[in-house]
């Protein structure tokens, strides 16, 4: 598109902090800035030192707001990157002019975008991801959008353009504010998709927060119920578990073939899944999980909880299988079957690598530009 425009990413966490939100966010800003857009970031920094920095062409903005932790961020937290993130963003907006804001996280995100837009009229799109719309975690967020809904729904009717990551947070999003949400899907950049290949010995991964909702130590359980011994796990991430993690290991006797990582580099994730062949997802709820679009984009087969933010990602039978949440038997019977069927295996790692087409950046990119545009009267 000729149409050039200066574009305010509200993110309250931002790479290197945050998870698989924070770096859609960071993707989506990036791309803009290749189509020939002006994007600066303001986010939160870690501890209380801001941070001024420049990276990929994205100007960001880190403002300190006491956060305590680069992998988690606490509902007090959160309110702190609104609050210590409100006089930058009206900075923004008088020196810089930008044309309209992309708040990532309609809450608490949102809230800032619905609130500066109050008071300067500059337009705001609001991006939902899981668990900041009602439903997305209920068990965490219930009690918490009971409280902030008459707020919430301002926040949504505002806005001059709404887009979900999933199916499943667009339904969830429709149905809670009543007003027409664009699903965009997660992207990611398809340069360098190797084919998929066989080995003799599976290669198992696991990556993301080690909390109650990923459930790495029923992971590590439903692993040791498994009969064939032909596989290995590279456990990657860190988080309150990763102490029950490793006792499970122990305990279990499964030390030779469970290696936890903690936190790397996206390129040292990228490099363990290149040599990878089965994601395991037992999430209790997902979004749109970035960690297992990039497995479609290495032909990794993915074997995970059947829970609506899969949706769009896995097809059950056809590039790896959604297991009933709580049914650690029928989770070890998957991985068995993947382990001694070379031809099943075979099929679902390349249909993992064929779907993966459909989270192609560029194509993510455009659809986000020209919602973008259109908010912004161009």
């Amino acid at each position: 598109m000729d149409e050039k425009v200066r574009i305010l990413v509200l993110c309250y966490e931002y790479p290197p902090l945050g998870g698989g939100g924070g770096r859609v966010a960071q993707s989506i800003a990036t791309e803009m800035v290749k189509r020939g857009h002006e994007v600066r970031v303001q986010t939160a920094a870690l501890g209380w030192r801001s941070i001024r920095e420049t990276i990929g062409g994205v100007e960001i903005h880190r403002t300190a707001s006491g956060r305590r932790a680069p992998d988690t961020c606490r509902v007090h937290e959160m309110a702190a990157y609104c609050a210590t993130s409100f006089f930058p963003t009206l900075r923004h907006i008088r020196t810089w002019k930008p044309d309209v804001i992309h708040a990532h996280f309609a809450m608490p995100t949102g809230l800032l975008a619905w609130a500066v837009h109050r008071l300067t009229g500059v337009p705001y799109v609001l991006t939902a991801h899981l668990g900041d719309v009602p439903g997305g975690v209920p068990e965490q967020t219930a009690t918490l959008f009971k409280i902030i809904s008459p707020i919430a729904r301002q926040v949504w009717s505002r806005a001059a353009a709404a887009t979900a990551v999933s199916s499943f947070v667009q339904e969830l999003a429709e149905r809670a504010y009543g007003r027409k949400v664009v699903r965009i899907l997660n992207g990611i950049d398809l340069a360098d998709m190797p084919p998929p290949e066989m080995r003799n010995t599976r290669h198992l991964v696991f990556t993301g927060r080690l909390n109650p909702q990923k459930r790495p130590v029923f992971l590590i359980y439903v692993l040791a119920r498994v009969k064939h011994s032909n596989w290995r796990l590279t456990l990657i991430g860190d988080g309150l578990l990763m102490a029950d993690v490793h006792g499970s290991i122990r305990r279990l006797g499964l030390a030779d073939r469970v290696h936890c990582t903690g936190w790397l580099a996206a390129a040292e994730v990228h490099a363990i899944l290149r040599t990878a062949d089965i994601l395991c997802m037992p999430s209790t709820s997902e979004g749109m999980p970035v960690a297992a679009v990039e497995a479609l984009k290495y032909g990794l087969a993915i074997v995970a909880s059947d829970i609506p933010g899969m949706a769009d990602v896995v097809e059950n039978g056809v590039n790896g299988y959604l297991v009933s949440v709580e049914d650690i038997d029928a989770f070890s019977h998957k991985f068995d079957w993947l382990l001694q069927s070379d031809e099943t295996l075979f099929k679902m790692k390349r249909a993992s690598w064929e779907k993966v087409h459909a989270f192609d950046l560029r194509v993510i990119a455009g659809q986000y530009e020209s919602v973008l545009l259109r908010a912004a009267g161009k």
